[in-house]
């Protein structure tokens, strides 16, 4: 049978050594060359790099299987390490995959005082059998009688002491007196340095984008910290989902399993940030596809700002509502006034822009798209000139906003309010709600803009005397104004005609009279006579030869009504 300790490259020596090369001296040749004891039985080994892989390096150490250790443990991730070169080492156990599981820390086997006192002057590991329980811990066999607190021990509880009686343990000389041959060991110590060892070269193996495993330890407000094995890290809230998160509570407990990926190694403070979010796929990659323009879709609203509301259509998906986007019918203030946290609403896809190395991905939404656009069909609706109806909405400095049809409002200016007066603002006989009746002026259906008038549907005097004379009425008049060209006469309040000159007249007879005694005309009774011709209830006065001057009543006769133009012309009867 095959000694399992002898090196296979012993073994194939032997096939080819002198017939008179005995099995002793094969052995005693092994012996030579691994001098030193190993932690578990006993020999610490030398083991020669064989081979490297991406994440481990391979020794010879004169067993069938050859050893493993994680390129982290050596300097510079092993960099510098190459085929040939030896190392001290010692057997931990066996890996997944059969080969030896090595370490590189270092174990002394003292066989004398001498090499007991150079192992407590240099801090050595030694390696010891434990022979029995003492008062105050246990006795251990270093090739002398060492004494180990049970404080040191490494162990917790009596029956774990006890459990130690007979096995074989690395621990460190704390105390050495030859001469009375006290010696006092530390189990703990060693313990504890083989754990910094290991975590160490565990976290000089983690890098950037790995993906790991992990305990959540800690939740705060911040986010949560995870265990990945004796190395904490923080999970931040914002890579907890790809879900707007108020709380890590919300989605995590302590002690709950996670796997994670690490997004950032500190290289001064080693801090760790882990991310979980990053391992679910990621939603803008096909967001386009996904979501093409002029699509119906359905969301949640997660918050409002000023500009708008932001909805989430699905987990790390969010598109945005502009205020300007929310209503056809009236313009909306704050988002507010609409919408609300936690809503659910329906939407338009208006535009998708992918995210870059410099910009988040947007996703541009409509809600007022979802109705139907009430301007669609206003020009069918309203045309310039007609009479419409609807309460006033707004009050403006430059006017007041009629509704005259849902979601469609029209503009009256503050000078098309009312009719022979000046306002100082539209609330001056204006209210909002009332109801008002106006004027189409003018639509523009691509601006959204209707033109209102309320002055012009209000009845004038012009409009009632354009509406009880015709051509060829008689109707007395004041002259006001006189012109080579004609005369400007006023028939009533605000009601004014013109009368051309006859091609017969004389220059004379346009010459203002000069009144007796220098005494101005009486014109006391002029109002009620221009007011009773008007009605057609008085005679017309006599005609006169005298010369026709300003301020003089005389009688005329209609000879022309416009009544789009609102003008009348009229003649001398």
């Amino acid at each position: 049978m095959t000694d399992p300790n002898i090196p296979a490259s012993t073994l194939n020596s032997e096939s080819t050594a002198e017939p008179q090369e005995s099995f002793a001296d094969a052995l005693s040749a092994f012996e030579r060359s691994h001098i030193h004891q190993d932690v578990s039985g006993r020999r610490q080994l030398e083991g020669t790099v064989v081979s490297l892989s991406a994440d481990q390096v391979f020794l010879d150490i004169g067993y069938k299987m050859e050893g493993v250790l994680p390129r982290s443990a050596f300097e510079k991730n092993a960099e510098g390490v190459k085929r040939g070169d030896v190392f001290p080492v010692s057997i931990r156990g066996r890996n997944e995959e059969g080969y030896y599981d090595l370490s590189r820390f270092k174990v002394a086997q003292p066989r004398d005082w001498s090499a007991l006192e150079r192992a407590f002057q240099e801090k050595t590991a030694v390696a010891g059998t434990v022979t029995a329980v003492v008062k105050g811990g246990v006795s251990v066999d270093i090739g002398v009688r060492a004494f180990m607190p049970a404080s040191r021990s490494g162990t917790r509880e009596a029956a774990e002491l006890e459990a130690l009686v007979g096995t074989e343990i690395t621990c460190r000389i704390t105390k050495l007196d030859v001469a009375d041959e006290d010696v006092v060991v530390d189990r703990r110590v060693v313990l504890e340095e083989q754990a910094r060892g290991l975590l160490a070269e565990r976290r000089a193996a983690l890098q950037e984008g790995d993906t790991v495993t992990g305990t959540v330890r800690t939740l705060m407000p911040y986010g949560a910290f995870v265990d990945i094995g004796g190395i904490d890290g923080l999970l931040h809230v914002s890579d907890i989902s790809r879900t707007r998160i108020a709380k890590p509570e919300d989605v995590l407990t302590i002690g709950q399993e996670l796997t994670l990926r690490i997004l950032k190694i500190d290289p001064e403070t080693k801090k760790i940030s882990f991310g979980l979010k990053q391992l679910q796929p990621e939603p803008w990659e096909t967001a386009a596809e996904r979501y093409p323009v002029g699509q119906r879709v359905a969301g949640t609203v997660t918050r409002l700002t000023d500009f708008g509301a932001f909805v989430e259509l699905e987990p790390g998906l969010e598109g945005l509502i502009h205020i300007s986007e929310m209503s056809w019918a009236k313009k909306v203030r704050h988002p507010s006034d609409l919408l609300k946290a936690g809503d659910r609403v329906d939407a338009v896809i208006l535009s998708v822009r992918l995210p870059t190395q410099s910009e988040p991905g947007r996703i541009a939404l409509g809600l007022k798209q979802t109705l139907a656009d009430p301007w669609l069909d206003v020009q069918g609706k309203f045309s310039a000139g007609s009479q419409v109806e609807g309460p006033v909405t707004k009050l403006m400095n430059f006017g007041a906003f009629v509704e005259i049809a849902e979601g469609v409002e029209g503009l009256v200016h503050i000078s098309e309010i009312v009719a022979g007066r000046r306002l100082n603002h539209p609330s001056d006989v204006l209210r909002v709600g009332q109801r008002v009746q106006a004027l189409v002026l003018a639509i523009d259906a691509e601006k959204r803009q209707i033109k209102l008038s309320m002055k012009q549907l209000i009845p004038t005097g012009l409009d009632e005397y354009l509406s009880e004379h015709k051509v060829g009425d008689m109707i007395s008049g004041r002259v006001v104004a006189i012109a080579p060209t004609g005369m400007d006469v006023e028939l009533g309040e605000g009601i004014r005609a013109q009368c051309r000159v006859p091609k017969d007249a004389s220059n004379a007879s346009f010459t203002p009279p000069i009144p007796a005694s220098g005494t101005a005309p009486d014109l006391s009774q002029l109002s009620s006579m221009l007011k009773a011709r008007w009605k057609g209830s008085a005679p017309a006065p006599a005609a006169r030869q005298n010369p026709i001057s300003e301020g003089q009543i005389r009688s005329f006769k209609i000879v022309k009504l416009d009544v789009e133009a609102k003008k009348i012309e009229v003649e001398l009867a």
